[in-house]
C-alpha cells in the first residue's frame, strides 16, 4: 500500500516519537489519533525498543470502545503486539542487551515508533522469524495453544472445527490442530479466504453462508466435531451446538460477531459436551510456570515453522487509523501490520 505523507513535524528523534493514542472512548474511533509524545529514558529495570512492526488484533479496537475485559487507563498507546530491537537499557537490566531483537508482551504500547517498558515485557524473537512475523506471533499462537492443548486437550485423530479460520487466531488454531494430528475443518465467509486457509493446512473448508451443521455431520460420519474453536459467537455458536460430538469441547474464544450467545443448560446435559472459556493471558497469569511453558512452546513451534503468521496487509504508522478501520470492516485475512 502506498504510504500517505507523514503528518509528523520535524523533531529530533531523541526528543519525541509518534504513537497512536486513545484519549477518549468512542464507538467510531473519534477518540483515537496520532500524537507526538515525549520520549523518556528507560528507568530501573526498563528497556527502550525501536518498533519495527506491530500487528492489529480485534481487542485493540474493542479497547478504544471500552468493550474489552481489560480497560487501560486513559490515555493509552494502542498496540497489543509489536516487535523491534532494543536501543537502550536502564539500570538493573540483566537479561536484555542493546541490539537484541525482541517482541513485546502486553496489551498496549505497540503502535508507536518507540516503546519504553519493563524488561519482563520483552522476549527474544525465535530463530527464523523476521520483525513482521514476530510481531504477529504471540496473541494468536498463545491463544491457540492454551485453547487446544491446555483447555480442550485435543487428541490425535479427533476432529477440530475452527470458526473465524481466516483471521490470525483462527489460522494459528488450524496450524496447531494439524500439527497435533487432528482432522481440521475450517469455516469462513468467502471463497478467497477459504482458499488461503486451505493452503495454510485445513483439511476441509466450509462457507458459513450456506450453514455448516449438515456439512460437519457429513464429514464426521454423523458424529460431529470433537473440538470446536469459536472466536465468533452469535449465530455461529448457536449452530455449533447442533454439530458437536458426544464428549465434545466447545471453546469460547470471543464474540467477533457482536452478539454474546446464551445456551440453555439442558443442551450440554443432553448432548454430553463441555463449554470451555479461554482467556489465554489470564491463564498464564494465574499459572505463571505454565504460562512461561506456553511461551517457550510457542517460540519452539514458531522456530520449527508450525506457527508461521500469514501477513494479509501492511500499513505505515501514518495510516494507522486506516488500518484500524480495515480491521473493523472484517476485511482481514491473517494479520494486519503497522510498520513505523
Amino acid at each position: 500500500m502506498n504510504a500517505a505523507p507523514d503528518p509528523r513535524p520535524a523533531h529530533a528523534e531523541s526528543d519525541t516519537y509518534l504513537a497512536l493514542v486513545c484519549s477518549r472512548l468512542s464507538d467510531d474511533l473519534s477518540g483515537v489519533a496520532l500524537q507526538r509524545l515525549a520520549l523518556r529514558a528507560p528507568g530501573p529495570g526498563e528497556v527502550r525498543v525501536r518498533i519495527r512492526a506491530a500487528a492489529l488484533n480485534f481487542p485493540d479496537l474493542l479497547m478504544t470502545q471500552g468493550k474489552y475485559q481489560f480497560e487501560p487507563p486513559l490515555p493509552f498507546v494502542l498496540g497489543l503486539e509489536a516487535a523491534g530491537e532494543v536501543v537502550e537499557t536502564g539500570p538493573g537490566v540483566t537479561t536484555t542487551s542493546v541490539g537484541e531483537r525482541v517482541y513485546l508482551q502486553g496489551k498496549t504500547g505497540g503502535f508507536a515508533e518507540m516503546a519504553v517498558l519493563e524488561e519482563t515485557r520483552v522476549r527474544r524473537i525465535p530463530d527464523g522469524l523476521d520483525f513482521a512475523k514476530a510481531a504477529a506471533l504471540r496473541a494468536g499462537s498463545v491463544t491457540a495453544y492454551v485453547s487446544l492443548v491446555r483447555r480442550a486437550r485435543l487428541q490425535r485423530g479427533e476432529t477440530l472445527l475452527v470458526h473465524g479460520a481466516s483471521g490470525g487466531v483462527g489460522m494459528a488454531a488450524v496450524a496447531l490442530g494439524r500439527h497435533l494430528g487432528a482432522h481440521v475443518i475450517a469455516t469462513g465467509t468467502s471463497a478467497e479466504k477459504l482458499a488461503i486457509v486451505k493452503a495454510q493446512g485445513a483439511h476441509e473448508v466450509i462457507d458459513l453462508r450456506g450453514g455448516f451443521r449438515e456439512r460437519v455431520k457429513a464429514l464426521t460420519g454423523g458424529r460431529g466435531a470433537d473440538v470446536i474453536f469459536d472466536p465468533v459467537g452469535g449465530d455461529v455458536f448457536d449452530e455449533s451446538l447442533r454439530c458437536i460430538a458426544w464428549d465434545g469441547r466447545l471453546l469460547v474464544i470471543g464474540f467477533a460477531s457482536g452478539r454474546i450467545p446464551v445456551v440453555s443448560a439442558n443442551i450440554p446435559l443432553i448432548k454430553g459436551f463441555s463449554i470451555l472459556g479461554v482467556r489465554a493471558g489470564e491463564w498464564g497469569r494465574r499459572f505463571p510456570d505454565k504460562g512461561e511453558e506456553n511461551l517457550r512452546e510457542v517460540d519452539r513451534l514458531a522456530s520449527e515453522g508450525v506457527f508461521d503468521p500469514y501477513i494479509g496487509a501492511r500499513f505505515p504508522l501514518s495510516q494507522a487509523m486506516d488500518a484500524l478501520r480495515f480491521l473493523g470492516e472484517r476485511r482481514v485475512i491473517g494479520k494486519v501490520l503497522i510498520e513505523p
